[in-house]
């Protein structure tokens, strides 16, 4: 999981779309699945999502990430489907209302996060920071502390990993089912990894202060980011799917 937001190289249409491009059509497809609880709209969205992974040449990643949101997305299910009491029963206490909900939550969460990760996938971070200076004129400091939290991520689940390793080579057993016993074990573990993110964090401050980040402007980036056919397609097509979630019963 520590390469879930490692970027991959390219040269698809994804790739040389214009970063705040990628976002717009991200958060498109995400206000499209909040907007609309029709389950064919949501399983359309979903094989968009998909689809999106192919043809950025991470279709593997796509349908790791799928399985991995899968799991959880069973559980969010079974809740769903035991709590909801409303409308007609279908046996013991579930509801048709409730298997409708369930399923709609399950495939609105599953439609949310994907495009999420696969922007990630074809984007280095840096440029996702440029392009919100260039182009939205976002202060570099605000961009500077979102792209960062986010290349901090597989960073820390990685630390989390050998801190783990390192408790089980002195007898400390992580596999139990008992999930109230290895979250128990866990919690523990959130101490060193919250020194080690405070040290991180300095060192981060002190590099970025040598690089002279204070004198960073909206000029200083030398890379540009220019519209394209591509990302009138991609706005098209955000503009379609929102549409689409609105007007679709």
């Amino acid at each position: 999981m520590t390469d879930l937001f490692q970027y991959v190289p390219g040269n698809t249409p994804l790739h040389r779309m214009n970063p705040i491009t990628k976002i717009l059509l991200t958060l498109s497809v995400c206000i499209a699945a909040f907007l609309t609880d029709n389950l064919f709209v949501l399983l359309f969205l979903l094989v968009f999502d998909l689809m999106i992974g192919v043809v950025a040449g991470a279709a593997r990643k796509a349908f790791s990430i799928f399985r991995g949101l899968f799991k959880v997305s069973l559980f969010l299910f079974v809740l769903q489907a035991l709590f909801v009491r409303r409308g007609n029963r279908l046996f013991w206490i579930i509801t048709d209302e409730g298997l409708l909900t369930a399923a709609s939550v399950v495939l609105r969460l599953l439609v949310v996060c994907l495009p999420l990760a696969l922007v990630l996938t074809v984007t280095q971070v840096s440029d996702i920071a440029n392009a919100m200076v260039q182009v939205l004129h976002v202060p570099y400091a605000y961009a500077f502390t979102l792209t960062t939290a986010i290349r901090f991520i597989p960073q820390f689940m990685e630390e989390m990993s050998g801190i783990m390793e390192a408790q089980t080579a002195r007898g400390v057993e992580f596999d139990s089912q008992n999930f109230f016993k290895k979250l128990g074990m866990l919690l523990p573990l959130c101490a060193p990894l919250l020194i080690s993110s405070v040290r991180r964090t300095g060192a981060t401050a002190t590099a970025a202060e040598v690089r002279g980040f204070d004198l960073r402007t909206r000029e200083s980036g030398y890379k540009r980011y220019g519209f394209g056919l591509v990302d009138l397609a991609a706005l098209l097509i955000s503009a379609a799917l929102i549409t689409g979630a609105v007007l679709i019963p």
